[in-house]
């Protein structure tokens, strides 16, 4: 059996420069810190990289911090300290569609509206002023995991920041929206943004967190002083190398064309999808959204069978984001965006690559209608 991996927003294929670029650190002997002619190499390798995701992320004028990952990169983030206001009554304001690592810092703060397409809206909500005044972090994905809907992060920070630009903190999960669509630091209208390797084709454990200079920002992690004093530890040169070299292959792949190409398939999956049976919601489309995924829904079709059942006919997807605990979930995302619980609890993802051919599409959507087809006649 041929399989096709169909979950690239869990994590993309490494890719094969990623991987010469971490052959090519693990010859490095030196730490980093070290003033010897070693660690300088050390040293030269981890500031190449910063330069080169730097510009690779749009990030002029922006100070990078490497981290484990992007959930270090927000925990970071949620160390924020506004001027003149007092830490203790920061809160921290989301989209209700957030990835966990952003939805754990949330409590019990108010989420930030959404309209039932899957976009933030911020006219007339009477919270945005009622909620800067202590100074908060506000945190707005630029595209979503499961559903692929792009926000226009620009125009909701420039709102947010017409209120209170002083004591409001504008966060951006960038790290599936990085390397897929045009996206720069610069004009995306936040103070700072996630990032990770292993979405775009570098390797897992390693992420970044990117904000403009002169932020003031909390040490989570504190020791050596590393990286600017922002998180210390001997930094992962290989990892590092790894996600400077995936970064770039992203951007050329972007240039190229390849994630139109993309989305050109995702079409083509989705019409074939719906070639025999109206039952298939495709959450979403009634916006822009990310070119390789697919949000699908079926009432009365659980997500965790469908995931099962196609992983046993060769295909990988995914229900929902990717956890650590491996479980598949009712979709958060679905209901915030007002599907009923058993929409919610039917919707599965389908993220495709650059690497995807049409054959791999054309082959899951016979497989998957033959067994919708064969699930509903089971039922009825």
């Amino acid at each position: 059996m041929t399989r096709a991996y169909l979950d690239w927003n869990a994590t993309a294929p490494l890719r094969p420069e990623a991987r010469d670029a971490m052959l090519g650190a693990m010859e490095l002997v030196g730490n980093p810190s070290s003033v010897h002619a070693e660690g300088r190499a050390a040293k030269g390798l981890v500031e190449k990289a910063r330069a080169q995701i730097a510009q690779a992320f749009g990030a002029d004028g922006a100070d990078i911090v490497f981290t484990s990952g992007a959930t270090e990169a927000a925990a970071l983030a949620m160390g924020w300290i506004a001027p003149g206001a007092q830490p203790e009554r920061r809160a921290v304001i989301a989209s209700p569609v957030e990835h966990d690592c952003i939805e754990a810092h949330a409590g019990d703060a108010p989420r930030l509206p959404l309209d039932p397409t899957g976009l933030v809206q911020l006219d007339g909500w009477s919270g945005l002023q009622d909620w800067t005044d202590g100074g908060h972090v506000f945190a707005i994905q630029s595209a979503n995991s499961e559903t692929g809907v792009l926000q226009d992060t620009a125009a909701l920070w420039g709102q947010v920041k017409a209120v209170d630009d002083s004591r409001t903190f504008c966060l951006t999960d960038a790290t599936q929206s990085f390397g897929k669509v045009p996206f720069a630091f610069h004009w995306c209208g936040a103070d700072a943004a996630i990032i990770s390797a292993h979405k775009l084709g570098g390797p897992k454990g390693i992420g970044a967190l990117v904000f403009r200079r002169g932020t003031d920002l909390a040490a989570r992690i504190t020791g050596g002083g590393q990286e600017m004093g922002r998180r210390s530890g001997t930094e992962n040169i290989v990892g590092i190398a790894g996600f400077a070299a995936a970064a770039e292959a992203a951007q050329r792949d972007l240039t190229d064309g390849a994630w139109e190409r993309a989305g050109v398939l995702r079409d083509i999956l989705e019409k074939a999808l719906v070639a025999d049976e109206n039952k298939t919601i495709f959450v979403g489309n009634r916006v822009a959204r990310l070119p390789n995924t697919s949000c699908i829904a079926t009432p009365g079709w659980k997500a965790e069978t469908q995931v099962m059942q196609m992983d046993l006919a060769g295909f990988a997807i995914s229900a929902g984001s990717a956890c650590s605990s491996g479980k598949v979930r009712v979709s958060r995302v679905l209901t915030a965006m007002g599907h009923d619980a058993d929409t919610a609890a039917s919707a599965i993802r389908v993220s495709i690559g650059p690497e995807t051919a049409e054959d791999d599409v054309l082959r899951f959507a016979e497989a998957w209608c033959a067994r919708r087809k064969k699930h509903f006649a089971r039922v009825a």
